[in-house]
């Protein structure tokens, strides 16, 4: 019997992620392409959905890049690491605190990931959210049985990451490494649709407009160099205004993350991509 091969996906729940958006934005992935960069990877749902040789995925928080590199290099160490952990309210709050505290910097690599899988399980939402000095800050969530060491994505997540490059860095990093029929894909933090919208709690950095500007002027930059470049983010004036010379397709999302679950609903994102897409699009 053909041993079943399992598809890997985010092991960690990401503001943001787009596993609920994966239908519509397949379309729009070049039939061809060589390297395929991530220069905002968050949780890598289209990293994982696609099946690559070649891939660069970059990120700007030093946690979640911690992550990758021990589940690329470690997984069972981790594995091992997780098993210990337990779904218990007292017990949470002292591992989310011990960053606080002068022995954690002691603490091994393997044993910083097992905490940020094991809170970002276990924690109210699901959300990664960090205070202006970098502290993890979301309270315990209350879950009755979180599976916080899923072994079985783990492994499969290990060997989708066997030869890529991981780099701890800014978006613009990308720029080092991209070259003509490239695949870039972003997935900034997005322009807010209101003053009360602004979720960019993943860096203790934050991404406001200049952002959004210096972005577009690499996503210009791989324009000219031949890449082939998509885009995703809010259905805001200023950001169709940013990328009016390029072709813009609004899709709809579901958005999991919201303090107010009434919001949870439907709402208006867009693509923005500068290759032609496939037809029916």
């Amino acid at each position: 019997m053909k041993k079943k091969t399992i598809k890997p996906h985010p092991f960690l729940k990401w503001a943001g992620g787009k596993r609920q958006l994966l239908s519509q934005i397949e379309p729009f992935v070049p039939d061809s392409f060589n390297t395929y960069i991530e220069p905002f990877v968050g949780g890598g749902a289209l990293f994982f959905y696609l099946t690559l040789k070649k891939a660069i995925i970059i990120d700007n928080n030093p946690v979640l890049i911690n992550a990758y590199k021990i589940i690329q290099n470690n997984v069972e160490d981790l594995i091992k690491s997780l098993q210990k952990h337990k779904n218990e309210k007292e017990y949470y709050y002292k591992i989310r605190n011990i960053d606080l505290l002068e022995e954690f910097k002691e603490w091994s690599d393997i044993e910083k990931a097992s905490r940020i899988l094991f809170m970002n399980k276990c924690c109210y939402n699901g959300l990664y959210r960090v205070n202006s000095k970098g502290h993890f800050n979301v309270p315990f969530g209350r879950y009755s049985n979180p599976n916080f060491c899923d072994e079985v994505n783990l492994r499969a997540v290990h060997k989708a990451l066997q030869g890529v490059e991981i780099i701890l860095g800014s978006f613009e990093n990308c720029l080092k490494f991209a070259q003509k029929d490239d695949f870039i894909y972003f997935d900034p933090p997005y322009d807010p649709l209101s003053s009360t919208a602004n979720f960019t709690g993943y860096t203790k950095e934050k991404f406001g407009k200049n952002e959004q500007e210096n972005l577009k002027k690499v996503f210009d930059e791989l324009n000219e160099r031949g890449c082939k470049v998509l885009l995703s983010n809010s259905y805001t004036d200023f950001i169709l205004d940013l990328y009016k010379d390029y072709k813009i397709t609004l899709v709809s999302a579901k958005r999991a993350i919201n303090r107010d679950a009434l919001k949870r609903g439907n709402i208006k994102e867009i693509l923005v991509s500068n290759y032609p897409i496939k037809s029916g699009v």
